[in-house]
């Protein structure tokens, strides 16, 4: 089955579909009975089908991948079907499956074009706004013109309706009045209009002060006489839903950690010996002894090695100064992890890769000199670890959130991650400290509630739950740098959280003396 008759069969039912989808669905085994499955399972408000609509539902019946099928090259992002376990040389099947469903490796189109701007902003348009419009009965921006006069004026008989303006939109501007209220700029794909948020509207004013560029919201407020202002009643962001209903569970445990920083002069190589000590089982602490036998995962959320060139004056902290030197490095420590855990790295912005976002897995040169336990995917990535779905992000955006959100910081970086959730987006502002590739999907787009979000960068340990999501900041293995003493940054190194797949409790773990 081809593209165009994917494609086809979607317009037929009055689905349009995204380009990540119907790949999705044409390098499926079975494409014909996949397309039957999604059709009949379609929530008929959704517009244009993408991939987090496929991914829930059950790609495969029974979850198992037919005889006929390999998986001795795939690293496709086939939700529900077993990803492979280990590195691509190796397809065995595991007790601790992992299947990848959102992974950007192998799938980036982007070439810098400015069409691909606009389809990307386009793309986190129709999916945030969506989710607002089931809470919100809104109208486009372009619509309020009719509200106008010839002359500019409101026009007569329109005091009714004025009540009840809706609009959704995407933030391009910000500004303080000379009165000090808010002026925010909305724009949607049919026009723009200007957002009054007062001063006196205490709790509206609080959370527009919060608002950052680019984010999607909904205001309904009443229009000014002149039709050109619409002041602000009320706001609605997408946000999580409060109750998620009931979540699939697993067994075991999973240990989360990033920022390892292998190749450093920092690089805490005494505290990492004890954490592979630990999960060795190596230990006289019997309570530690019996945690280590129930680790299933190990998850890494980026920056592996330390990087070379990455911020000024790195040289002179670098232990091993070349960049591959230190992924041989990192290799042979990961190799002394017992092989019946099952490791998952993804990369961050100290890693060999691109450094736009999102960035794919390491090259093959360097992922053919780890263990066959070890399972490499992007950034971000959104993995299910038996039964227990784990968004995992490096977490560079937090850089921007605690710049533009008051009481947002690095010392409590599950606040910048509850910011995350609440914007249904990793990294909402574009243009900033964080690098962001314009694919034609917005891959950092919360589609699917995670379980867990996983996110590392910043150095600091922290873990909040947030409307059922378990949010955790794992730390860093590097004592503080002088960069970090220049720029404030005070690290929490050797703390290592591990959560039960059962339950999702976490028990932080520390390694220094």
């Amino acid at each position: 089955m081809n593209q165009i008759e994917v494609i086809t069969v979607f317009l037929e039912e009055g689905y349009q579909i995204s380009p990540n989808a119907v790949e999705l669905i044409c390098c499926h085994c079975d494409p014909h009975s996949l397309l039957d499955r999604i059709l009949k399972n379609m929530d008929p408000s959704v517009l244009v089908v993408d991939v987090e609509h496929i991914n829930e539902h059950n790609i495969q019946e029974n979850n198992e991948v037919p005889e006929k099928e390999s998986l001795s090259t795939s690293h496709q992002p086939i939700p529900k079907i077993v990803a492979p376990m280990f590195s691509p040389l190796n397809c065995s099947q595991s007790d601790n499956p992992v299947d990848v469903l959102l992974d950007i490796t192998d799938n980036s189109t982007c070439v810098g074009e400015y069409m691909e701007f606009v389809q990307f902003f386009r793309n986190r348009y129709s999916r945030l706004s969506e989710m607002i419009r089931g809470r919100l009965n809104s109208r486009p921006i372009e619509s309020l013109n009719k509200y106008r006069n010839k002359n500019g004026g409101r026009r007569e008989g329109m005091d009714k309706d004025m009540n009840e303006i809706s609009i959704i939109g995407m933030i391009s501007d910000i500004k303080n009045t000379s009165n000090g209220h808010k002026m925010i700029e909305l724009e949607d794909t049919t026009g723009s209009i200007s957002v009054l948020v007062r001063m006196a509207d205490k709790e509206l004013f609080e959370l527009a002060s919060r608002f950052v560029l680019d984010e999607v919201v909904g205001i309904t407020g009443a229009l000014t006489n002149d039709g050109k202002l619409l002041i602000a009643k009320k706001i609605t962001i997408p946000d999580l839903p409060n109750t998620l209903g009931e979540r699939k569970r697993s067994y075991g445990k999973a240990v989360l950690t990033s920022d390892v920083h292998i190749g450093s002069s920092t690089f805490l190589e005494e505290e990492w010996y004890r954490f592979i000590d630990f999960l060795k089982g190596d230990t006289d602490n019997e309570a530690m002894a019996n945690l280590s036998k129930e680790v299933r995962y190990l998850v890494v959320a980026g920056d592996l090695v330390d990087g070379v060139g990455i911020y000024p004056g790195q040289e002179m902290e670098l232990k091993i100064q070349d960049v591959y030197g230190q992924y041989k490095k990192a290799a042979e420590y990961f190799s002394e992890i017992p092989k019946h855990i099952t490791v998952i790295i993804s990369p961050g912005n100290h890693d060999a890769v691109r450094q736009a976002e999102p960035q794919p897995m390491l090259p093959e040169n360097i992922r053919a000199d780890f263990s066959e336990n070890v399972l490499f995917v992007g950034n971000p990535s959104v993995v299910d670890l038996d039964g227990v779905k784990l968004m995992i992000y490096h977490g560079r955006s937090i850089d921007d959130l605690v710049a533009s959100i008051p009481g947002v910081s690095y010392q409590e970086p599950t606040k910048a991650m509850v910011e995350m959730m609440k914007r249904r987006h990793l990294s909402p502002i574009y243009g900033s400290r964080v690098s962001i590739a314009p694919e034609k999907q917005d891959h950092f787009v919360i589609g699917q509630v995670p379980d867990i979000l996983h996110c590392g960068h910043v150095h600091t340990v922290g873990v909040e739950w947030y409307k059922n999501v378990l949010l955790v900041n794992s730390g860093t293995w590097q004592s503080q740098t002088e960069f970090q003493k220049r720029v404030n940054v005070v690290p929490t190194p050797a703390q290592v959280p591990v959560v039960d797949l059962s339950t999702l409790k976490t028990t932080i773990l520390k390694f220094a003396e």
